[in-house]
């Protein structure tokens, strides 16, 4: 179970950075950062850790979190960034070019090949956005169901089902009904970073935490996994911000 975030007392509340959260997890089994567009951080910390350790892990990483909150807090708002005429889904190998046609009322079309079409009123550039999203949840589903099916008999994992979310805060989750719960935004990544995270939570089917055997697991399907990880842990930067905006 995961806390909310801020239980850490690790900042006395006048000198903490705007937009900076620590959230406990059961799950976490080392201390972690993220920067998300916008600027905003967001450390994870293992049950129990202690205040001073969250102290001394941001002050050895402050460099790097101060120059990711510059690059990403200089990025257009979500409301502002303009429209994009094309978009790469390196997960599946696809490049997609995107029009837009005027329409009352708003909703895509696949024309031919990999081109969208996206319909909405002009002067309303939010319904153009819920319209591209509502097409990301789309090719997510066709993409991604099929691909951790073919794993779970490949390696005989078995899962309840399937969700599919548009989250902030995480790549994927397993309940313990067996239920998988994975993020749209798997498809901006690479695609052996999207193998390793169906993997990995495929395996918390069997385990359903983060300890040596779950891990013993995991590098036994994927034994780049650790690399893997760290990388989708910076997998962020290739969202765009239309996605959550």
């Amino acid at each position: 179970m995961e806390r909310a975030a801020g239980q850490l007392s690790l900042f006395d509340s006048r000198g903490a950075p705007a937009g900076f959260t620590v959230r406990q997890s059961a799950r976490a089994r080392r201390l972690t950062v993220r920067v998300y567009p916008g600027g905003r951080v967001e450390v994870t910390a293992p049950a129990g850790a202690r205040p001073r350790a969250v102290e001394q892990f941001v002050a050895r990483h402050r460099a790097w979190i101060e120059a990711r909150v510059l690059e990403l807090s200089t990025r257009p708002a979500p409301a502002t960034e303009p429209l994009p005429s094309e978009l790469e889904l390196p997960a599946v190998g696809q490049r997609w070019l995107i029009e837009y046609r005027p329409a009352r009322r708003a909703g895509f079309r696949v024309v031919a090949g990999q081109r969208l079409q996206v319909r909405a009123d002009p002067a309303q550039p939010a319904a153009a956005r819920r319209a591209l999203r509502a097409w990301l949840g789309a090719e997510a589903r066709r993409a991604l169901e099929p691909w951790l099916a073919r794993l779970s008999a490949e390696h005989g994992l078995g899962y309840r089902r399937l969700q599919l979310r548009r989250q902030r805060t995480r790549w994927g989750s397993c309940s313990r009904s067996g239920t998988i719960s994975l993020n749209l935004c798997l498809l901006f990544q690479p695609p052996a970073v999207v193998r390793y995270l169906l993997l990995h939570e495929l395996c918390h089917t069997r385990h359903l935490n983060h300890s040596a055997r779950f891990w013993r697991l995991v590098e036994s399907l994927e034994p780049g996994c650790r690399a893997l990880d760290r990388e989708l842990t910076r997998g962020w930067r290739h969202v765009p911000g239309w996605v959550y905006g």
